[in-house]
C-alpha cells in the first residue's frame, strides 16, 4: 500500500456515510420510512416515535423535539418521558452503553511426539464497515400545564424546541 491508499479509503468511507444519513426532520412517509409518528394514548399521554438512519443520539433528539412540538400544539407547557425504547428495547440507562468482550480458550493435542496444551485470552473490537444503520427512539410522554416538575425526565416544551430546532 502506498501513502495515499489509506486516506483514499477513509475518504470513500466518509462519502458513503454522508449518503446514508438522517433525512430532513418531518413526519414519517410510509412504513419503514424516516421521520416521526405519534399515537394518542390518553388526553395528555402520547407515544412518539422517530425512525432514522445513523447514530442513536440525533434520532433521540428528534423524538424529543417532536414530543415538545406535540406538547405545545396540544396546549401544554411541559412533558415528562415516562418510558423510552431504543430500537424496540426498553432503555434503562438513558442511551448508548459501552461494552467490552473478553474470551478465553484452551486446547490440547496429543500426537506421536508428545502432548501439547495451549490456552489464551483475547479481546475483540467490532468495526462497522456497512455504514449507518436504521435506528428508532420511542418515547411515552405525559403532558402538563404550569410549572414543570423537578424531575430528570421532565422537560419544558418551549425550551426543548428552542434548543434542538436550530441544530436540525
Amino acid at each position: 500500500m502506498n501513502r495515499l491508499t489509506l486516506p483514499l479509503i477513509a475518504a470513500a468511507g466518509l462519502a458513503l456515510t454522508a449518503c446514508a444519513s438522517l433525512a430532513p426532520y418531518g413526519p414519517q412517509m410510509g412504513p419503514g420510512g424516516q421521520g416521526y409518528a405519534e399515537q394518542r394514548i390518553e388526553s395528555n399521554r402520547f407515544r412518539v416515535t422517530y425512525n432514522g438512519v445513523g447514530a442513536p443520539g440525533p434520532v433521540a433528539d428528534m423524538a424529543l423535539l417532536r414530543a415538545a412540538e406535540l406538547t405545545t400544539a396540544e396546549g401544554y407547557d411541559w412533558f415528562e418521558v415516562t418510558q423510552r425504547w431504543i430500537d424496540g428495547r426498553p432503555d434503562s440507562a438513558g442511551g448508548m452503553r459501552p461494552s467490552v468482550g473478553v474470551g478465553y480458550g484452551s486446547s490440547s493435542y496429543g500426537g506421536r511426539y508428545g502432548s501439547y496444551r495451549s490456552s489464551g485470552v483475547g479481546v475483540g473490537v467490532g468495526l462497522n464497515f456497512s455504514g449507518p444503520s436504521p435506528t428508532s427512539t420511542t418515547l411515552e410522554v405525559v403532558m402538563g400545564r404550569g410549572e414543570r416538575p423537578d424531575r430528570p425526565d421532565a422537560y419544558d416544551a418551549r425550551g426543548v424546541q428552542d434548543s434542538l430546532r436550530p441544530r436540525l
